[in-house]
């Protein structure tokens, strides 16, 4: 059966890029977003309800990146727990750049040129993940039917 060529090099790519988001997070929440200062102004269930999301987004992107590292030939093996694992990450950046796209124009960023910058990055590396895992889940897929 056909299949698509994902090169190695690029699910490493993609998992250095994951680990570097999750790394980068709190910047971004702390100095673009002034996040800490908006959650102070919840009750504190919702300030720590908020702060475990962000952790658990932060951990994600990092065990994803690990994952897309160390075990890049694995994702590639066309089995059905490859087809799982990279449906499900496929899917998370998916659904990461339908949200970007659909909520965040709303808002605005500060101006400075590094924010501008560092929007546009973000973003290419969110489409980059996305692209990456979604042809690994159609690769396992063909080799699974």
């Amino acid at each position: 059966m056909n299949s698509i060529h994902i090169p190695n090099w690029l699910i490493i790519t993609a998992g250095i890029g994951q680990i570097f988001t999750a790394m980068i997070y709190p910047y971004i929440r702390h100095r673009v977003f002034d996040w800490y200062n908006d959650v102070k102004k919840l009750k504190p269930l919702n300030q720590e309800i908020a702060k475990t999301y962000g952790r658990y987004i932060q951990g994600l992107n990092f065990g994803f990146g690990l994952i897309s590292i160390l075990l890049y030939e694995p994702l590639k093996q066309r089995s059905t727990l490859a087809l799982a694992l990279t449906t499900l990450i496929a899917a998370y950046w998916v659904g990461k750049v339908i949200t970007q796209f659909a909520y965040y124009p709303m808002y605005q960023i500060p101006r400075k040129p590094i924010f501008r910058a560092g929007s546009y990055f973000m973003n290419f590396l969110f489409g980059l993940f996305a692209v990456t895992f979604t042809l690994l889940a159609i690769h396992n897929l063909k080799g699974i039917w």
